[in-house]
């Protein structure tokens, strides 16, 4: 009996440790290893009240561009352009044999009812300009002016309450500070980069003019710019212009490093003068000049290594009457300091024929100041308003009254007084009044103007007649 208890007892002991051994390797092997647990919906919306910091928003105030961007981005248009014939026309197949050639870049909304600025390379020999909104509204655009000297062109779209970019101060930029450029590269809509200021009053040589007028006195900055860019914004932290973007520093036609804008004290000027005038007042001093180096200083004995050197003085010229000499040295134009052409070139680019400026230069070391008359390119200190013509090659136009034109419920319009030649060959009668060419919408006689100077061959007109009968005309221009 006791022998039998016994082995009952030994075989229960070696059933218990049996069992703590397993237990015990069982928690060895999974020593570390969390058990698999599911997030449920609880913890989801704990999650979900409980974020992690965005880092965006712990970036220094003058490092983040979020503000920024949201605010210009709706400003910056996308600009296709088409050239040759075939773009409009009474031949709805005409397109199909005769395509036009097509192109982008971008431009600038500078005021809320449809002015737009941007290069003039951008548009160039266009037959038709269509703006792309950042909403995707499109319109079509008539041409206001352009001054190639600059490689600005100044657009205009019939609209209302259209978001725009105020304009800042390209003078008070310093190089180191943040600038932000936005366009439409490679027909990316909407594109912004983040760069700095690099440089002020840059000449890389593009621009080139038969009357030797360019002014390059670009802003550089290593903001991202690449085909598309061209004619988009150039803005500051707090969202204001300043500079439309024109160039990149390439060898192989895309972005390497650098970029260069128009600073925005010279766009004001252009558009302003294209508003006011119909194209450009540029003020000169009648000099030829070259920039002050080391070397020209060391061989003329001159006291500075930098300013421009005044190589010739133009008979007749502001500058000869004022007093100024072959071999002064200009410094300074109305208090600001002048190291190089280019300075030199926006300062003077700035006013109109008629403006006075005060020079500061040196002449044998001697620091001397003097005031010049500025004077047009024939010498004298006129501005020239571009003149408004009622007859365009044997159709005679007029404006038409308000009353008249609210009564049609049409928004503006140049009536036909008479028609010769092609245009009554064409069908056009008395009494039609023109709403559009090519599209484009037509406000009066001097409207009309605008568009026909930048239009070649054949244009397509629309319009109305007092009786409400509809028109549609096909003109070889």
């Amino acid at each position: 009996m006791k022998r039998s208890i016994f082995i009952l007892v030994v075989i229960l002991a070696a059933c218990v440790g049996g069992m703590l051994g397993s237990i015990l390797t069982i928690r060895l092997l999974n020593f570390g290893v969390e058990p698999y647990q599911s997030i449920d919906e609880h913890q989801q919306l704990v999650l979900a009240n409980n974020p992690a910091a965005d880092t965006a928003y712990r970036v220094p105030a003058s490092l983040n561009f979020l503000a920024t961007a949201r605010k210009v981005t709706s400003g910056v248009v996308h600009i296709q352009t088409s050239y040759g014939p075939g773009e409009f026309s009474v031949n709805p197949l005409q397109h199909y044999f005769d395509a036009p050639a097509r192109s982008s870049g971008s431009g600038v909304v500078i005021s809320d009812d449809g002015y737009i600025v941007t290069n003039f390379h951008v548009i160039e020999d266009a037959s038709s300009i269509e703006i792309v909104m950042n909403n995707n509204q499109r319109f079509y655009a008539k041409l206001i002016g352009t001054d190639p000297t600059t490689d600005l062109a100044l657009l205009k779209i019939r609209s209302r309450n259209l978001p725009f970019i105020k304009y800042g101060d390209s003078d008070r930029i310093v190089p180191g500070e943040w600038v932000l450029a936005v366009g439409n590269p490679f027909d990316l809509n909407s594109t912004v980069t983040a760069g700095i200021v690099s440089a002020k009053a840059r000449n890389i040589g593009i621009l080139r003019d038969r009357s030797n007028l360019q002014v390059e006195s670009f802003i550089q900055t290593d903001a991202a710019v690449n085909p598309g860019n061209s004619g988009g914004a150039l803005v500051n932290l707090r969202g204001e212009l300043i500079g439309v973007n024109t160039a990149i520093a390439t060898s192989s036609g895309s972005y390497q490093g650098y970029s260069f804008a128009i600073p925005v004290s010279l766009v004001r000027k252009v558009v302003d003068d294209l508003l006011e005038f119909g194209q450009v007042q540029r003020g000169l001093l009648g000099i030829q000049i070259t920039d002050v180096n080391a070397t020209i200083a060391e061989e003329l004995g001159l006291a500075v290594n930098q300013g421009v050197l005044v190589n010739r003085v133009n008979d007749g010229s502001a500058a000869q009457t004022a007093g100024i000499e072959q071999g002064d040295v200009i410094i300074g134009i109305d208090g600001h300091g002048i190291h190089a052409v280019s300075e030199l070139q926006e300062w003077v680019a700035r006013n109109r024929p008629g403006k006075t400026i005060q020079v500061e230069y040196l002449r044998d070391g001697e620091h001397q100041q003097v005031k010049v008359r500025l004077t047009n390119n024939q010498g004298t200190e006129a501005v020239e308003r571009k003149t408004i013509n009622y007859d365009l090659g044997g159709m005679t136009v007029e404006d038409v009254p308000y009353k008249e034109l609210a009564g049609l419920h049409l928004e503006g319009g140049a009536r036909v007084a008479n028609t010769t030649g092609k245009w009554k060959e064409a069908g056009l009668r008395t009494g039609f009044i023109i709403t559009y060419i090519d599209k484009i919408p037509v406000d009066d006689v001097k409207d009309l103007n605008r568009i026909l100077d930048f239009k070649k061959g054949g244009i397509l007109i629309e319009g109305i007649y007092p009786g409400g009968e509809e028109g549609v005309y096909g003109v070889d221009w």
